[in-house]
């Protein structure tokens, strides 16, 4: 997949974040002032990554540092306040989550069968993962790996 300046600007616009262009990267910066909470994503749409050429997701916190390398899709969620970035290999999928109240998740090596699997059936510790990526499904399946998820609800007739 390969991030146009278009998807990015779609995702600041999703995540309330101010946008910032320099060569390669866009930088966003998500911030929620009431709890004190900063978040700065960056994305490479292209960039050399070991002998490859990929793109990139990178996310600073106050405290953590996280890297989605290769993203295979992404999808937004508005009525969530949030944006999903996912990566498959060989039936796995990584998942890193920013909220636009400047918080972040990252699921990583996470089991493909467990996204469309019966969530009652899995136990505590493996079915947040599996709620929290489940919309990456379809981001997955579709051909270009982008998705609106508020969109999703209007096709499906759910409010």
């Amino acid at each position: 997949m390969r991030f146009t300046k278009n998807d990015i600007e779609h995702i600041a616009k999703a995540l309330n974040a101010t946008l910032k262009e320099s060569g390669n990267c866009y930088r966003l910066m998500v911030e929620n002032r009431e709890a004190g909470r900063k978040v700065i994503v960056e994305i490479y749409p292209d960039t050399q990554i070991g002998d490859k050429q990929g793109n990139l997701i990178l996310v600073y916190a106050s405290n953590a540092f996280l890297q989605l390398q290769f993203c295979t899709g992404y999808v937004i969620s508005k009525m969530l306040g949030e944006v999903t970035f996912v990566a498959r290999h060989e039936g796995r999928i990584s998942g890193l989550i920013v909220e636009k109240e400047a918080g972040c998740s990252l699921y990583a090596n996470v089991d493909e069968s467990v996204l469309s699997g019966d969530f009652t059936q899995l136990g505590p510790e493996v079915m947040l993962s599996s709620i929290a990526l489940s919309l990456s499904e379809h981001a997955l399946s579709e051909g270009g790996g982008k998705v609106d998820a508020d969109a999703l609800d209007e096709e499906g007739g759910e409010e």
